[in-house]
């Protein structure tokens, strides 16, 4: 039986819904609209009296958002396989793991909160409140701020996690991913509807610069040394590489079809393709093309391990993790997760 499948334009990254017919199992996923009027009256009491789980593993982790299940899935990625579900609401989305390892943070849009975890214990700390359309988010090196991009308001969201505090930042239209160099001093936002980056300077928390880039950006990631951003432009095909310095645009890469996210791993440039159902990888110093790997259905969020070997994506028609060899570009592992895999972030948390 083949199943109608609708992406909402707000998610999809574009404007007018895009329908999908494809051969699967289950019944029609539609995630539903960000402003469907909605806000979910649960409390982070009530997540912890249903939220069981088993013990924490020692092992390397992929902390998936499933928005269809409105969980988080938990993949233990020694093993390939989901290891404990954290009920979540809100229909989540994004998704940032701190570089200690030490929490999570995961977007509601729909309930317009930002949940806090402990990943050690996979035990949810807290729901902070999060008005407009919460979605991409990151934190800063130490782990004491997190960045969340408002999809509604034309913000980003700066939240202190010691005192609660929150001051925003004016972004460009429809703000979507999310990315912190690895110093911590530039911040920068996909303004999908401006056709551009936001950046921001994290010590006075100002928007310094904008700098255009294809149609409808969505996700982006910044390389280890600071110099360089990417991002996935939705709606043309490519994907755009900024100088940080210059904060300019200095190289269009085409790839497949819908590119939504971006992840860097062993001197190589893996692009997600939603329609494609593959992932393009470049080569990052000379940006020469060099494989389009086939994944699974409807890639979205992709992300490496710290030390670049793996490269991991999430398929939200399949409800699958897939790991790559970033070397050698091979399929060396599958997971099933829960419905609607998102993972739209860092979502790979290191135990080591």
């Amino acid at each position: 039986m083949r199943l109608q499948r609708v992406m909402p334009a707000l998610v999809a990254g574009f404007h007018a819904k895009t329908t999908r017919r494809v051969a699967g199992k289950g019944a029609n996923r539609f995630a539903r609209a960000w402003m469907a009027g909605t806000s979910p009256a649960m409390t982070a009491g009530w997540f912890l009296a249903i939220a069981f789980l088993t013990p924490p593993a020692i092992a390397d982790e992929a902390f998936v958002t499933a928005q269809g299940a409105d969980a988080l899935s938990i993949v233990d990625l020694s093993k390939m396989e989901t290891v404990a579900t954290l009920p979540i609401g809100g229909k989540p989305a994004g998704i940032a793991v701190s570089r200690d390892g030490a929490r999570a943070f995961v977007t509601s849009p729909e309930g317009k909160f930002l949940t806090v975890i402990d990943a050690a214990t996979r035990r949810i700390e807290k729901r902070i409140p999060v008005e407009g359309g919460p979605l991409g988010v990151a934190a800063s090196p130490d782990g004491k701020r997190v960045y969340v991009a408002d999809l509604y308001g034309r913000r980003l969201v700066e939240i202190d996690l010691a005192s609660g505090a929150q001051r925003s930042v004016g972004v460009g239209a429809m703000a979507s991913g999310v990315a912190v160099a690895p110093d911590g001093k530039t911040i920068v936002v996909a303004d999908r509807d401006d056709n551009a980056l936001s950046l921001i300077d994290a010590a006075t928390f100002s928007r310094v610069a904008t700098a255009p880039v294809g149609k409808h950006p969505f996700g982006v990631a910044i390389d280890a040394s600071g110099a360089r951003a990417y991002s996935a432009n939705v709606e043309s095909d490519d994907v755009s590489v900024v100088d940080l310095t210059a904060r300019k645009l200095v190289a269009t890469l085409k790839c497949g079809s819908r590119p939504y996210t971006v992840a860097l791993a062993k001197g190589r440039i893996f692009v997600a393709n939603q329609h494609g159902d593959s992932v393009s990888v470049f080569d990052a110093e000379s940006l020469a093309p060099l494989e389009t790997l086939k994944v699974g259905e409807y890639p979205e969020g992709l992300a490496a391990s710290r030390d670049g070997a793996r490269v991991y994506v999430a398929n939200w028609f399949s409800n699958e993790l897939w790991a790559l060899d970033a070397q050698t570009l091979k399929v060396v592992g599958k997971a099933e997760t829960g419905d609607g895999p998102r993972a739209f972030g860092a979502f790979i948390r290191e135990t080591e």
